[in-house]
């Protein structure tokens, strides 16, 4: 049994080296880039150095109109980004260790058809402000259906794919659902279809703070059992071996990357790719296949996320895009690239 536990360590030691911090820094410096980057340029210029006066609360800072728009319009939108974007990463790395698939995305279960069928719902059915319903409903609409998923799945810890059948088809169920209200309610698909392909224009203080206190908890959850979660990549024998329980570390991590795309999502919509172009992105650049590197992986999904709504914003100004369309046009090109490698080995 020693000799067995042993193996496993090497082998895990092997997949899973001690993390270089630098690689970190490095992400946590670019982050801060785009992030004033993003709160700088737009229809109205901001200068750095006044933003980042006015940030401090120091004299010479903005006034008038343009503190306004960097602080109520400006700052929530790139810091709603940067949650969503570590939030969609970080899931997608988790989905990859817990279902052995490298091609795992955070939508897998069934989130992303749950919470647009509760945004459909919301937006065919509420009067008045229905974006202020539109969280609610989808953050619901998400949970239930992981929740369901769950509940179908009996073999989940004996057998993880069984989930993941689940979800798809827990999945597929509530999109036919969403398209029927949508045929029913046809003078509603303009705002439907715009929450689909993800948006961020309705970023405001308080869906930020919500969202944000969500999001940091499942992080810190998936976070603070990163290197457990290296044990998943070996069999269920040698991680017992190793003293990991493999069915109840599968459990708190998908519970923890669920919270956190469920709550992503009904903040910004469904924005696709992310979950899996950052985590292949940072192993690609480093070279090592761990978990070691969440936190890593969820500053690099921050700053992907931050970067896609800039662009979102200013390619076609005054008009913009869907932050979807950006992200689906970098990370279609880039899965079929991860997909062809894969087929090749």
């Amino acid at each position: 049994m020693k000799g067995e536990k042993r193996e496993s360590s090497a082998r895990i030691q092997g997949i899973s080296p001690i993390w270089n911090w630098r690689t970190t820094f490095i992400c946590a410096a670019l982050l801060l880039l785009v992030g004033l980057l993003a709160i700088s340029f737009g229809p109205i210029h901001l200068r750095f150095g006044e933003i980042i006066k006015t940030l401090l609360g120091m004299d010479g800072g903005l006034s008038g109109q343009d503190r306004t728009v960097l602080i109520d319009l400006r700052l929530p939108r790139a810091l709603l980004a940067a949650l969503v974007g570590a939030a969609l990463a970080t899931s997608g790395a988790v989905y990859q260790s817990v279902f052995r698939n490298p091609l795992a995305d955070p939508y897998l279960l069934g989130a992303a058809s749950g919470a647009g069928l509760g945004a459909t719902i919301a937006i065919t059915n509420a009067h008045g402000d229905v974006y202020s319903l539109l969280p609610i409903f989808s953050f619901i609409g998400g949970t239930l259906a992981v929740l369901t998923s769950f509940f179908i799945s009996g073999k989940f810890f004996a057998e993880p794919q069984s989930l993941l059948l689940s979800g798809i088809a827990v999945g597929s169920f509530a999109t036919a659902i969403q398209t029927y209200l949508q045929q029913r309610h046809s003078s509603s698909l303009r705002p439907v279809y715009s929450w689909i392909l993800g948006e961020l224009t309705v970023a405001n203080w308080q869906i930020v703070t919500w969202s944000s206190i969500y999001i940091l908890i499942s992080l810190g959850v998936l976070i603070s059992i990163s290197k457990q979660l290296d044990g998943l990549m070996l069999s269920d024998e040698e991680s017992f071996s190793l003293g990991i329980n493999p069915n109840r570390l599968r459990m708190i991590a998908v519970a923890a990357a669920t919270l956190a795309t469920a709550t992503a999502v009904s903040a910004s919509g469904l924005i696709g790719f992310v979950g899996i172009v950052v985590p292949h992105l940072v192993r690609g650049i480093t070279h090592r296949v761990t978990n070691r590197n969440l936190l890593t992986v969820a500053l690099a999904g921050a700053a992907f996320l931050v970067l896609a709504d800039l662009g979102a914003r200013t390619l076609l100004s005054p008009a913009e895009l869907p932050i979807g369309v950006i992200t689906a046009f970098v990370g279609a090109p880039f899965f079929l690239v991860v997909l062809r490698r894969r087929r090749t080995l």
